[in-house]
């Protein structure tokens, strides 16, 4: 039975104002720092639950170590337009959590019986100088997967560890995996809040480097256990497969690759959406010189027909439909050119106000794949700064595509909006393509379609 102190807390998280995140594409949410996402689809709908990194100061976590204090959940329709939900869980409503820590790490959530099960490690506190502290394991239970959440007054009894994931067979026996140097398994009870017999070690696992962050999914009749190692220098994705979700396993490869970025962790999540599975994981695109500030992202994963998965290479595009009438940025590529254009931010000091596609070369480009263009288009409206002025054509489906419209931006050494009529642009998917048309410097932030003449 919970207190109606903390029942009232809980629900008072949960009332924060949530937000719209729109056109986001890699990294996934652009106004604060998330990592470890936890991909789940309810009721046709796609939620993360990641942790949420934030910068360390004095008296608040440790100076250049990870710094966490809260869950939020995050859901979209289109994987595109993501809402922020706000706070779920935060480490002071947590009556078991040593709140000096600030070690809220990396959860999960499922769902059981019309019930939401979030999951959520931290580092516990004991007035028992006997009692085993280290990181638990808990639970907050909610009637939708937004909550609000219920939390539970002691961690789950015999697991001490990180990085919980939930899998829930066909058969309706749940099962929960952690890690704390190997990688643990262990049935759970009907309930979801207790462990049945004792945890066991997943065996056949590389023994040498670190292995954290295990993600179990079933996919015609294999079960992939996949999970974050140190094979050389930083972490990678790797997946081993077998009969059975406690095992034994067989290692088979590599999902993801060493992060381009030098981001020291990664942390996934596999999960299929209307007929395609996915890959979450996250790197530190926003805080290229502090890995422990890290965003969530999203790409494609596919499988081969023998069952083994096809590495996922990270991307700036990332996945999802962007609509012509949102504003576009370009910076999020899917191609290009070799030379004359560069993509970096626009404010060093404030690396949430994003990037910008600095073109500086003749026929330069930069292309921005899968937008969804409806009838009609009347213009095209472009923020960029151009000192000493500049052409830039857009175009599409490929470089050299139908032109689209031919733009002349006037000299201003500040940021400018600047509109031009289209041509006549078929309705449906297309590429999009902005090519410079000299050799002038010219700082491009977005673009967006309208109906509208100007």
């Amino acid at each position: 039975m919970k207190s109606k102190s903390l029942r009232l807390l809980t629900t008072s998280l949960f009332l924060i104002t949530f937000s719209v995140i729109s056109s986001a594409q890699n990294p996934l949410i652009r106004n604060q720092f998330t990592a470890d996402p936890s991909g789940r689809v309810f009721d046709g709908k796609m939620f993360v639950f990641p942790s949420h990194d934030i910068v360390a100061r004095e008296g608040q976590g440790r100076p250049g170590w990870f710094c966490m204090e809260d869950y939020h959940v995050f859901s979209s329709e289109n994987l595109t337009d993501w809402t922020d939900h706000g706070v779920i869980v935060s480490q002071t409503s947590v009556p078991w959590v040593d709140t000096s820590t600030y070690s809220m790490w990396a959860p999960d959530c499922i769902e059981r019986n019309g019930k939401y099960y979030f999951y959520f490690p931290a580092q516990k506190k004991s007035t028992d100088p006997q009692a085993r502290r280290g990181f638990g394991i808990g639970v907050a239970v909610a009637d939708r997967p937004e909550g609000p959440y219920e939390i539970q007054e002691k961690p789950i009894e015999n697991v001490h560890g990180i990085d919980p994931n939930i899998f829930i067979d066909h058969d309706g026996q749940a099962y929960l995996y952690w890690s704390m140097g190997n990688l643990f398994v262990a049935k759970l009870k009907e309930n979801m809040l207790e462990i049945e017999g004792e945890p066991l070690v997943i065996a056949n696992l590389p023994e040498k480097g670190l292995k954290e962050g295990p993600y179990v999914i079933e996919r015609n009749g294999i079960y992939y256990l996949t999970f974050p190692h140190v094979e050389n220098r930083i972490e990678r994705l790797e997946y081993a497969v077998g009969d059975h979700p406690m095992g034994p396993f067989t290692m088979k490869g590599v999902i993801m690759d060493e992060s381009p970025m030098n981001c020291w962790t990664n942390h996934h999540s596999l999960v299929e959406y209307n007929d395609q599975w996915y890959l979450f994981y996250h790197q530190n695109a926003y805080s290229p010189n502090f890995d422990k500030n890290r965003s969530i992202c999203l790409d494609s994963l596919f499988f081969n027909p023998d069952g083994s998965i096809q590495k996922v290479i990270p991307t700036h595009r990332g996945v999802g439909l962007s609509k012509a009438e949102s504003q576009i940025q370009i910076d999020r590529f899917s191609m290009i050119s070799d030379q004359g254009v560069k993509v970096e931010f626009k404010d060093t000091l404030s690396p949430f106000e994003g990037w910008k596609t600095v073109f500086s070369g003749h026929n330069a480009w930069i292309g921005y794949h899968s937008v969804g263009f409806e009838k009609n288009m009347k213009s095209v409206h472009i923020r960029a700064k151009a000192p000493a002025g500049g052409n830039l054509e857009i175009r599409l489906d490929r470089p050299d595509g139908p032109l689209a419209a031919a733009i002349k931006l006037p000299e201003n050494s500040d940021w400018t909006n600047t509109f031009s009529k289209v041509a006549k642009i078929p309705a449906g998917v297309h590429h999009l393509y902005v090519c410079s048309k000299d050799q002038q410097v010219v700082e491009f932030d977005w673009i967006q379609f309208s109906k509208n003449k100007k």
